[in-house]
């Protein structure tokens, strides 16, 4: 699995030094992540780090020599800047009930693999899923790769980033949202599984699965039945097959 400092998206889509980041922190820019040259102390990063940390965007602490691949003129600081714009979780869920539509979310939990996290969206926009949920750090840059793994779904859907998901997870199960976590090990399959309340659905990583604070906070672990002893589906797989069971309940497809 790639560490998330080792991600960085293709160079045009970055912004270079102390004052620029400062400035598309405080302006329209939406920043995917900021990027701080480790050990180096200067007054201008110190208060760059606490207005990225007041406005929650990631930081990541880097060799200067991953800086200088960037940029030589970087001075300790560089700005990914984000291909999409990101929705609060509160709004989305609104504007859905607004509409008179029952809420079908998918939290995608440190899916890093930036094909597999573009296969997904496109299914995800595809099936009528309303909002894609990620975590601030352990997730897919959402680059130039991204969007067109997703072949320019991501630009359509709704993309909410959270600091916190297991807070995130609590205050969905306040407000009477079915968790449903996929797991080859879960107690029920998915097609037995009631899709058409209101529902966010977990996927977890290849490689680590759905963390443990996350489990622990589903109403229902599902899985999907597979045969041949064999229980190994590629994640943007089984979130396919899972969103298509969910669309065809909704859409009362038999």
């Amino acid at each position: 699995m790639e560490k998330t400092s080792e991600k960085y998206p293709s160079k045009g889509q970055f912004i270079y030094g102390i004052h620029p980041v400062e400035e598309a922190l405080l302006g329209e820019t939406t920043i995917e992540r900021i990027f701080i040259q480790k050990g180096i102390h200067r007054e201008a990063i110190g208060k760059l780090v606490r207005m990225a940390q007041q406005q929650e965007v990631p930081i990541q602490f880097v060799p200067i020599e991953k800086l200088n691949r960037l940029h030589r003129n970087h001075q300790g600081a560089a700005a990914a800047v984000s291909q999409v714009l990101f929705y609060k979780t509160d709004d989305v869920l609104a504007q859905i009930y607004a509409q008179g539509e029952l809420p079908l979310l998918l939290i995608a939990d440190r899916i890093t693999d930036v094909r597999n996290f573009g296969a997904i969206t496109r299914t995800a926009l595809c099936t009528g899923v309303h909002a894609l949920i990620i975590p601030q750090t352990e997730t897919a840059s959402i680059n130039s790769e991204a969007v067109k793994a997703s072949a320019g779904a991501l630009s359509k859907m709704a993309i909410c980033r959270e600091k916190n998901l297991v807070q995130l997870v609590k205050q969905l199960k306040v407000n009477g949202i079915q968790l449903l976590a996929c797991e080859t090990k879960g107690s029920k399959y998915i097609y037995d599984t009631d899709l058409k309340i209101p529902t966010a659905i977990i996927m977890g990583s290849e490689g680590e699965g759905i963390s443990p604070e996350l489990l622990r906070l589903v109403d229902m672990i599902v899985r999907i039945p597979m045969k041949n002893q064999f229980n190994s589906l590629n994640v943007s797989v089984a979130t396919g097959m899972i969103l298509y069971e969910a669309m065809k309940q909704r859409m009362n497809v038999t």
